[in-house]
């Protein structure tokens, strides 16, 4: 089911990544960590759907996507980082694979971070974070998508590393073996793994390798 639903507010994030709070359809219910279809309401763009994962809680009055822009080519991000207040979108049926299922290992590359956006702010919300780590790794620090409040809500139980900047204030390198065997002390806590395809494969297989259930490790599939 499609619906036609109108952007009430537009914050930056960072230097690409914006939020985008938008009418909630009644009777609409997710759970932390699905997602939906989106396509911006103007002809040409109507059919050219993306997946985007809700930010915001199920009781919110309104959903919210944090969307990054790709420049590179003219996509469906780049049209939504046009849009303006009282634009709209097209959003459809709910869907998707990343669903809590206990204390462990959250592991975010880049705009990976987004699914689970909702479930720490839930968890958070619950009071049954404490026993989460968020592993999340990132180009430069300006691309950090809500550091400051996942630092609130995790405090020592988030890592930054950055790949492509030394400045000694995050650690440097890149989420592989030996950055897992170092930092993950327990490998029959759960793993919820999302970022781009290749580290997806890469740290998943890392991680089994490692000891852990391969029905423990959690990513969109």
């Amino acid at each position: 089911m499609k619906h036609i639903v109108r952007i009430l507010d537009i914050q930056q994030v960072t230097h690409n990544v914006k939020s985008f709070r938008i009418e909630k359809p009644s009777g609409y219910t997710f759970i932390p960590g699905q997602a939906t279809d989106v396509s911006v309401n103007k002809p040409g763009w109507e059919k050219e759907k993306r997946p985007f994962t809700f930010t915001s809680l199920n009781e919110y009055p309104y959903l919210e996507f944090t969307i990054k822009r790709y420049e590179s080519h003219n996509g469906v991000t780049n049209q939504i980082h046009q849009l303006k207040e009282g634009d709209e979108l097209v959003i459809r049926d709910i869907w998707g694979a990343i669903e809590y299922k206990g204390p462990g290992y959250f592991i975010a590359g880049g705009a990976g971070i987004t699914p689970f956006i909702a479930i720490l702010r839930q968890l958070h919300k619950d009071g049954r974070l404490n026993d989460n780590k968020l592993i999340f790794s990132n180009k430069t620090a300006i691309d950090i998508i809500y550091e400051t409040e996942l630092t609130a809500m995790l405090g020592g139980n988030v890592l930054n590393i950055l790949s492509e900047e030394n400045s000694g204030e995050y650690m440097h390198g890149r989420i592989d073996a030996d950055f897992i065997k170092k930092e993950i002390t327990d490998f029959k806590k759960h793993f919820y793994v999302c970022g781009p395809d290749k580290m997806i494969t890469d740290v998943s297989g890392i991680l089994t390798g490692m000891g852990a259930s391969a029905d423990a490790v959690v990513f969109e599939k």
